[in-house]
């Protein structure tokens, strides 16, 4: 592989957010360069997608190509509560009505290497089994490229105006300069694995995304996939799952019992593959930029995964990143953190609306049920919310309502561009 000196933009990773802001830069005829650690395809959780991701896969020209790949079509998310009733599904089409209500449950391994080769096609440069290994900085601070480490171990030094990291919940940037801050109230673990032939229900609701809640301890997830295939998985506390084992299969399928629906959905089907374990699921770096350097998707932020915004969180920060990118390029020397305020932002404004809703969710005295009664004319504004509406509309009554049934946290006052007092 031929490691080019100098570019015009980095990108660290070459997931969804590291192709969608590759492929936007390089359309813009900037030098783009993605460096991905792995070999694509590869194993990914993360498989049910927000209907407005729609907007940025228009924007990338991938939607045929989705569509031509014939994923499992999700129309609605449902919640079943402990006793296994099924709540009335949020259907996308009765609130929105465009294409864009229907979205889908995707194989991860095949989605990601399709937006990385269409980022290969619209120009950028796309090197893999490359691990990015140190960030370089001037004098002054500002990024100014990276080392990285290809398969042969040869150690490359790469220039860049400006870098993009995008390297996931590796998050290298706030790793390595210990800047990731932790939600103290959502610090839980995850157990997931895979099932074939497992029962779905019928019609549209055949690929809902489903959360079946446990007794205030967590939640599973359901996601049917294309090839009879079920991903499944569970969300809770460190000392409820750990309680009497630490065996994630022996964990699974203890809790599979305690939920009436899940246990009804999985019996028939027959797992295969491997009991995945992650934990510590949500956080936030300090800073969303810095001089030379952006974050973009999990590499700035994650949320607990219960209303599947990981996928439209990354694509759409990364669109966002990659248009304050663009105008940055256009004046000499180093991208500056000041050129991202706007982007920061915006974003911790969006995640901030998320954030409070999966406080909620959490919140025993909380329910969707509960909360319909007295503000009937407020489901459209969550369904807006489960969609992925987050940046171009008011949520101020929508949460001042769910005050009255959940205690919701004060907006994290971190996250923002680090910009220094002589740049303003």
């Amino acid at each position: 592989m031929s490691y080019p000196k100098d570019v015009d933009v980095l990108i660290i990773g070459g997931g969804p957010a590291g192709s969608t802001a590759g492929a936007l830069l390089a359309e813009k005829g900037w030098k783009v360069l993605i460096l991905e650690k792995e070999k694509f395809p590869r194993y990914h959780v993360g498989e049910s997608l927000m209907p407005y991701c729609y907007f940025t896969f228009e924007r990338l020209g991938v939607l045929e190509k989705i569509k031509e790949m014939a994923w499992t079509e999700k129309h609605s998310v449902q919640f079943v509560g402990r006793n296994g009733k099924v709540s009335t599904p949020f259907y996308f089409s009765q609130h929105f009505d465009h294409p864009a209500s229907t979205t889908w449950q995707v194989k991860r391994a095949d989605f990601d290497k399709m937006l990385l080769d269409n980022a290969r096609e619209k120009g950028a440069t796309a090197l893999e089994e490359t691990t990015v290994t140190e960030i370089i900085t001037n004098e002054a601070g500002a990024v100014t490229g990276v080392k990285a480490q290809s398969v042969d171990s040869e150690v490359h030094e790469i220039n860049s105006r400006v870098v993009l990291d995008g390297s996931g919940r590796d998050a290298l940037f706030l790793r390595k300069t210990s800047s990731r801050k932790r939600d103290p109230m959502l610090n839980k673990i995850s157990i997931w694995t895979l099932f074939k032939g497992a029962k779905r229900d019928p019609g549209l609701d055949e690929g809902s995304t489903t959360i079946a809640y446990l007794d205030g301890k967590g939640w599973f997830w359901n996601i049917p996939m294309a090839d009879d295939i079920v991903s499944s998985g569970i969300v809770a506390d460190r000392e409820y799952l750990y309680r009497d084992t630490r065996d994630p299969k022996e964990i699974f399928e203890r809790e599979i019992k305690y939920n009436p629906w899940i246990e009804d959905h999985l019996k028939s089907g027959e797992q295969f593959g491997e009991y995945w374990v992650t934990g510590e699921y949500s956080y936030r770096g300090e800073h969303c930029a810095t001089d030379g350097l952006v974050l973009i998707g999990d590499a700035f932020a994650f949320l607990d995964p219960v209303f599947s915004s990981g996928v439209f969180l990354a694509v759409k920060s990364a669109e966002m990143a990659a248009d304050a990118v663009d105008v940055a390029l256009l004046e000499d020397g180093v991208v500056m953190a000041k050129d991202f305020e706007d982007y920061g932002e915006r974003l911790c404004q969006a995640i901030e609306i998320m954030r409070k809703l999966v406080y909620a969710f959490y919140d025993e005295r909380f329910s969707f049920a509960r909360i319909r009664p007295a503000n009937m004319h407020l489901r459209g504004t969550l369904t807006d919310c489960l969609i992925g509406n987050l940046f171009d509309r008011d949520y101020s009554e929508l949460l001042a309502a769910m005050k009255d049934f959940a205690k919701l946290p004060e907006s994290l006052s971190y996250g923002r561009a680090k910009v220094t007092p002589a740049a303003c």
